[in-house]
């Protein structure tokens, strides 16, 4: 047989013009430089290999998309949040006097949000404890349950979900239930079906209306949202699948950490989840007026909480600028435990800053990989802010997968939002801080039996490493605009 070189050269030249679109494409629309010289030199140089992921992975903007979900951000803010919202007024009292007017001021600029006082929150340390708080309170729910996660898987835990709100249901507690459809696509229909029937308004989050964005696997939603009749709320790291309460076997015993909250923050919560639902069905979920306000203080609690909720259709950077912010603050200490340690050139920045001014600088990171390629760009990194004074630490049990940030010895963090770009940029994230002394013991005694389960990573680790391993490592840092 004659074999068509003619064919062959002509598919290549046209694999080349098309990498060469798609790289003009790349510069013209990817947010950050470095994103965009990625893509453009892998899509010139190989075509063949880039230009298929470029299609569900590059756009990390398109057309029409950060436009209208803006604008219907702005249009509910000025419809549905409560009317006791300011912002204005977070700049005064105890959230001021722990971080400082400037800080305040950034912070609910970046948030939309206030700082709220007289809440509760308390710590749900790993699965089990998260999932029983979240079921108990989703049993004695009597108006309305909000659910939304990440992942839902079709599972033992996934079984006892949808069991708990079809039982629900059909006492006449309004449920609804979003999740994504990216990161739960292997979720049966007959799972969203069953519950579907079963009175239960669920829908998938999905950002692919048009079909010129048929396949965007970008701007996911990777919030863990449960609101129970506006009293109380759930957030954090977990989401619904058996390897959550420690099922993989390879990454068992799994580290996570939820919170939940009570008092006048649970409106904030809830009225991300009712942003998101309006993106996702074009309506707001019905719930009664004397439901939807904002709750009442709890009793003997001067706890101060914002909600910060990043969204890649925001005007800013608020994921990446949240957490410099957050490591500027700091005077004494900041410790982020974080899955994945991608971070862009601002925390960068930041972390090697705070370590000048003598602050405390320690970040947690697991030791077992549940994503390769994000395993060894991490290693660089580590290296790079090792070098910088940043003390390193992995995880030893198991998979650590809690986003948790501590501030001195006043404020905390915890919620959806990890130390890569992704969270900075890409997904729709969540994240609860809390300005309270009491609590910020509670989660630095937690932290410190975490370092205590961990083992400090030196310089070695990357110099000791096989040159064909470094390699590896410099090779998987180039995708960290998109990792």
């Amino acid at each position: 047989m004659h074999f068509d070189w003619l064919s062959l050269g002509s598919l290549i030249f046209a694999a080349h013009v098309i990498g060469v679109i798609a790289a003009g494409h790349a510069i013209l629309n990817t947010r950050t430089s470095q994103g965009a010289i990625a893509w453009a030199v892998s899509l010139v140089a190989v075509p063949y290999v880039t230009v298929i992921p470029y299609l569900f992975l590059g756009r990390s903007k398109f057309s029409g998309y950060v436009d209208k979900r803006r604008i219907e951000s702005e249009l509910l803010r000025t419809r549905a949040h409560p009317n006791a919202w300011d912002t204005h007024a977070s700049s005064m009292g105890r959230p001021a006097e722990a971080l400082g007017h400037a800080v305040v001021r950034a912070l609910t600029g970046l948030s939309g949000m206030p700082f709220l006082p007289g809440n509760h929150v308390r710590t749900l340390v790993n699965g089990d404890a998260t999932f029983a708080a979240i079921l108990d309170a989703i049993e004695q729910a009597r108006h309305y349950v909000l659910v939304q996660f990440f992942i839902v898987r079709d599972d033992a835990l996934g079984d006892k979900l949808k069991t708990l709100l079809l039982k629900k249901a059909a006492q006449g507690v309004r449920i609804c239930f979003l999740y994504d459809s990216i990161g739960s696509f292997d979720l049966p229909q007959r799972y969203v079906s069953a519950l579907l029937e079963g009175g239960v308004e669920i829908h998938p989050f999905a950002t692919n209306r048009r079909f010129v964005n048929r396949f965007q696997l970008n701007f996911r939603n990777h919030r863990k949202i449960v609101v129970v009749d506006g009293e109380r709320a759930f957030v954090g790291g977990h989401n619904v699948g058996v390897e959550y309460l420690g099922a993989n076997p390879r990454l068992s015993p799994w580290r996570d950490t939820h919170i939940e909250m009570r008092g006048p923050i649970v409106a904030s919560v809830q009225f991300v989840f009712i942003e998101d639902w309006h993106w996702a069905t074009q309506r707001l979920p019905r719930l009664e007026p004397s439901q939807a306000e904002q709750p009442e203080s709890v009793e003997d609690v001067d706890m101060h909480c914002l909600v910060v909720a990043p969204g890649p259709a925001d005007k800013e950077e608020t994921g990446s600028l949240f957490f410099v912010e957050a490591i500027n603050a700091a005077q004494t200490r900041i410790w982020i435990t974080t899955p994945y340690l991608i971070p862009d050139e601002a925390v960068f920045s930041a972390l090697r800053l705070a370590v000048m001014r003598g602050v405390d600088v320690r970040i947690l990171i697991p030791s077992r990989r549940d994503h390769y390629v994000v395993f060894e760009a991490s290693k660089l990194f580590a290296y790079d802010l090792i070098r910088a004074g940043v003390r390193i630490f992995r995880y030893r049990p198991g998979f650590l997968h809690q986003k948790v940030v501590l501030i001195d010895e006043v404020a905390a963090a915890i919620g959806s939002a990890n130390l890569d770009n992704r969270s900075f940029r890409l997904n729709f994230e969540i994240m609860v801080l809390t300005i309270d002394h009491a609590f910020a013991l509670e989660v630095e005694a937690m932290l410190e039996r975490d370092f205590g389960e961990a083992w400090e990573v030196t310089r070695h680790e990357y110099r000791n490493a096989s040159a064909l391993r470094r390699i590896v490592m410099h090779v998987a840092r180039l995708f960290s605009p998109i990792l």
